[in-house]
C-alpha cells in the first residue's frame, strides 16, 4: 500500500498550488481521503477531507481558499490551493482510510509560501 503524492512547492503570498496524491498497492475501496499538514513544534492539523460519498469538509482556516476533490476510480486526491498565506506554510501529507478500516499515511510535499 502506498501512497505518491506531488505538486508542493515554494509560491508567493496570494499564489496558487495544486496537491495530488496518488494511492496505490490495494484492493481495497477507498472511504475517506484528505489532507493534513504540520509544522514543527506542531500537532498534524486537518486540512480538508472527502468522504467516498458526501459533502467534503475543510477546516475554518481554509476560508474558501482550498478545494478538495477526488477519482474513486484512480484512487487519487487533489487539493487546489488557491491564495496562499504565509501561514499556510508547513509539511502536508495525503491521508487516505480504507473500508476495511486500513488508515494510511503518505510520506509528505513541502509548502512554502513566501510573504
Amino acid at each position: 500500500v502506498q501512497l505518491q503524492a506531488s505538486g508542493g512547492g515554494l509560491v508567493q503570498a496570494g499564489g496558487s498550488l495544486r496537491l495530488s496524491c496518488a494511492a496505490s498497492g490495494s484492493p481495497f475501496n477507498v472511504n475517506d481521503m484528505g489532507w493534513y499538514r504540520q509544522t514543527p513544534g506542531k500537532q498534524r492539523e486537518l486540512v480538508a477531507r472527502i468522504p467516498r460519498v458526501g459533502p467534503p469538509e475543510y477546516a475554518d482556516f481554509v476560508e474558501g481558499r482550498f478545494t478538495i476533490s477526488r477519482d474513486n476510480v484512480k484512487k487519487m486526491v487533489w487539493l487546489q490551493m488557491n491564495s496562499l498565506k504565509p501561514e499556510d506554510t508547513a509539511t502536508y501529507y495525503c491521508n487516505v482510510i480504507y473500508d476495511i478500516g486500513m488508515n494510511t499515511w503518505g510520506r509528505g510535499t513541502q509548502v512554502t509560501v513566501s510573504s
